[in-house]
């Protein structure tokens, strides 16, 4: 397909630039820019201008050991009178120490003020989340992430389950791959569907990905959080189809059931049903990818009763029903 949008006049040329500093995700370096490229070719084959100009600029230039191993050539910081357009802030295991670097999270504040929007992939809404400007806005992060970042910034309204989230003029983005996602959203702003559907579909990726970070991550973070209630969820995860009423519950962990309850949500953040509703997605998801079991059969097994409340249930918490999680899941 080649799109044909109006025509872009030299002048309209948008800067982009992508920060790196060291051990940044190369992911979230590479991927964002790549979709920017991909659309000035398909801009240029259908006789338009390149939309598109992207530098990735750091501090600690002239190259910066990015993850995996790679050098990265980047430009230096640019002044407060070039103009830009487009910022995005890439994230890693590097990203604490960028945010610890007073000179670096200035620049980067004077910068966004600067652009016409700023965009964050991955752990990167940490960086950007030290500057202030996310404050009172809603914001995502990688899955593994979200109640870190909501603990550290507590003003920020941490979303944890979208690829991104757009709260003007900031786009944030959840785990890695996801800064594809959010950068074809950037050109379908810009250059219209059409032109952001060719190049999803030249990169072989989603032009807007079904159901949310959820379904890509272990919904069941809750099992990481406090060891005095792992043995609890092994075993509920192997009695999923049995009572597992809060008497039940409570007995099984050795407390009263007014003691379980109030030490289960200390622990968790979640209530006792709501953990085993996620116990419950959870063991479906791995018979839906790993069996041929009937979707009916499954219901019963993981203890949702009925075909039906399994399907509401998995809209409610993926965004997706499961015989399209099994679709595109299944091996």
């Amino acid at each position: 397909m080649t799109p044909k949008p109006p025509r872009f006049s030299p002048n309209a040329r948008r800067l982009v630039e992508v920060l790196a500093y060291p051990a940044v995700q190369l992911l979230d370096v590479t991927g964002p820019p790549q979709v920017f490229a991909s659309a000035n070719a398909m801009m240029s084959k259908a006789g338009n201008a390149e939309p598109y100009e992207v530098r990735v600029v750091g501090a600690d230039g002239p190259t910066v050991a990015a993850s995996a191993g790679v050098g990265l050539a980047v430009h230096s910081l640019p002044s407060s009178d070039v103009a830009v357009d487009t910022l995005v802030i890439p994230g890693g295991d590097g990203v604490d120490a960028a945010s610890a670097d007073r000179v670096l999270v200035d620049w980067v504040r004077q910068r966004a003020g600067q652009a016409r929007r700023t965009a964050s992939v991955c752990t990167g809404a940490f960086l950007l989340a030290a500057t202030g400007l996310l404050d009172g806005r809603r914001a995502a992060t990688h899955w593994a992430f979200c109640a870190e970042l909501a603990r550290r910034f507590p003003t920020v309204r941490v979303e944890s389950d979208p690829i991104f989230v757009h709260d003007d003029p900031f786009w944030t983005s959840a785990g890695v791959t996801s800064g594809i996602d959010l950068a074809l959203a950037l050109v379908e702003e810009d250059l219209g569907r059409a032109a952001a559907l060719a190049v999803a579909r030249y990169l072989v990726v989603f032009f807007k990905r079904p159901g949310g970070q959820a379904q890509f991550s272990e919904i069941l973070s809750l099992q990481a959080t406090d060891d005095r209630f792992s043995g609890l969820h092994d075993w509920i995860s192997n009695h999923l189809a049995d009572d597992l009423s809060l008497p039940t519950l409570a007995r099984q962990a050795g407390m009263s059931e007014r003691s379980f309850s109030r030490h289960y949500a200390e622990s968790t953040g979640l209530t006792p049903a709501r953990a085993i509703e996620r116990l419950r997605v959870e063991g479906a998801r791995h018979l839906l990818s790993e069996t041929r079991l009937p979707i009916k059969r499954i219901s019963q097994r993981c203890g949702f009763g009925s075909e039906e409340t399994m399907r509401r249930t998995f809209m409610r918490l993926l965004s997706t029903t499961p015989q399209d999680y099994r679709d595109r899941f299944a091996g």
